[in-house]
């Protein structure tokens, strides 16, 4: 169930609003019970063969991070660290990974290990992550154990953020599961943004993916390089306001039910380096890697040697919590390599180029990224950057593409920048400037759901995560 569908919007979103909103404020407790099997139910419905593997993670987190707090000495303490790091990793090993280092060894060594044909449950990459974080925490001394076992089930299995994020540390909503306080402000800001959300899903991500899709699977010969290079920019758009809609979507809700939720895009598209573009796109993983893999191994503490292979350690890490293929090993790798060479020579030189210069280097750099995450066999890969530098076809698809999606590209481009957000927020103290605020959003509200009964093009890029 994704949250731009029919199902979602007219049946279960309304349903958890009026469960939920009809107990009284002072029962949290109940208020809670109700969040907490609404999102379980949310995740049966999706994969009910997952959801026995989440609750099995969710009482090892909870037991890890008891025995962590109650331990008496440090072998004890890191007993239940290990425990929570072996359940985690073990699962996301064997549901993500198994077949695929199985595929890779008969191919590597000829031989002819039978394959397990094991089905990952949606989602498996966040729920892991953010039960780690927890366990871990404890085990710093950052947070304190829960002891209410349905408080910390209702931290891992939320569904605004369940099945495709953001990661929310524990230390973000902890005093919120317990103590928060709805009120209309906040539910309206949160609808406000769950609209927005939809809308980049429905109106913009489905488009440039429909697009992007039908230009990657063409043949060679037909593409062209003009068509490759709009295949490639439509796939970069549909990424971005695919996964930020879901994130936007997701910190509405969140904040609907009175939690705040960190925000995990920051207009990545207009980032002057590399460096700058992984401080802005999908903030929750980039700092959970920089929290839990990078320092952990010694960050830049122990010398220029150690800290390139803990990057790269982290890096290709990061290419494989995408998906089980090695195009996102090699995705991970090459930006790896792009910010190594910025953190020598190339970050002290783009410091003297003109602004327009840089954001197009990282423009380029990022579009030719996501072709390397899109194409996951090598022979889809290397013909697609050949038709990138071929400088062969015509632009006719090109043309034609455009004409038809005039709204669209104009739309997504500009709010791949703080413009339009600057605009929303004119008139923000004056009762004109709310009146605007809601027309717009009853414009995009009724433009979404208009496009959500055109197109059966709906799904979510990071739900396969």
């Amino acid at each position: 169930m994704v949250f731009s569908s029919f199902s979602f919007l007219m049946f279960f979103f309304p349903a958890v609003c009026f469960c939920y909103f009809i107990v009284p404020q002072r029962f949290r407790s109940l208020r809670n019970l109700v969040l907490l099997v609404f999102s379980l139910f949310f995740y049966f419905w999706g994969e009910s063969r997952g959801v026995l593997l989440m609750l099995a993670v969710i009482l090892v987190s909870y037991c890890s991070a008891r025995i962590i707090d109650g331990a008496g000495s440090k072998a004890i303490r890191r007993l239940g660290l290990w425990l929570e790091l072996l359940t985690c990793l073990g699962a996301l090993v064997y549901y993500k990974y198994a077949d695929w280092l199985l595929i890779s060894a008969n191919s590597l060594f000829h031989t002819d290990l039978p394959i397990l044909q094991v089905v990952m449950p949606i989602g498996i990459s966040f729920f892991t992550f953010q039960s780690m974080s927890y366990v871990i925490d404890v085990y710093r001394g950052t947070v304190e154990a829960q002891k209410n076992l349905l408080n910390v089930a209702l931290y891992v299995s939320l569904f605004p953020q369940l099945v495709a994020g953001p990661i929310v540390r524990y230390e973000t909503v902890a005093a919120e599961i317990v103590s928060r306080r709805e009120n209309l402000d906040e539910i309206y800001a949160g609808v406000q943004r769950f609209i927005m959300g939809l809308g980049k899903k429905l109106l913009l991500a489905n488009t440039f993916g429909q697009e992007a899709d039908t230009i990657f699977s063409m043949a060679s010969a037909v593409r062209g390089t003009p068509t490759a290079w709009l295949g490639a920019i439509c796939y970069s758009l549909q990424i971005y306001f695919d996964f930020s809609a879901y994130s936007d979507m997701a910190i509405g809700m969140g904040r609907m039910f009175g939690f705040h939720f960190l925000e995990n895009f920051n207009y990545p598209y207009v980032s002057r380096s590399i460096t700058e573009f992984w401080r802005r796109w999908h903030i929750s993983l980039s700092t959970w890697f920089r929290d839990y893999v990078y320092i952990p191994l010694g960050g830049n503490r122990r010398g220029l040697p150690r800290q390139i292979l803990n990057l790269l350690v982290v890096w290709a890490l990061t290419g494989l919590w995408h998906g089980a293929s090695w195009n996102f090993v090699l995705w991970g790798l090459y930006f790896f390599v792009l910010l190594i060479l910025e953190k020598f020579f190339l970050g002290k030189l783009l410091d003297k180029l003109p602004s327009v210069v840089r954001r197009s280097y990282t423009l380029l750099a990022v579009v030719l990224g996501w072709v390397i995450f899109y194409c996951t066999e090598s022979g889809q890969l290397t013909s697609y950057l050949g038709d990138l530098f071929a400088f062969r076809g015509g632009f006719d698809h090109v043309l034609l593409t455009l004409r038809q999606n005039v709204p669209e590209f104009l739309f997504g481009l500009a709010l791949c920048t703080p413009l339009p957000m600057r605009l929303f927020c004119l008139g923000k103290d004056k009762p004109w400037g709310e009146v605007l605020r809601c027309v717009w959003m009853l414009i995009v509200l009724v433009l979404s759901v208009l496009a959500l009964t055109g197109s059966s093009f709906n799904a979510f890029i990071y739900f396969r995560f």
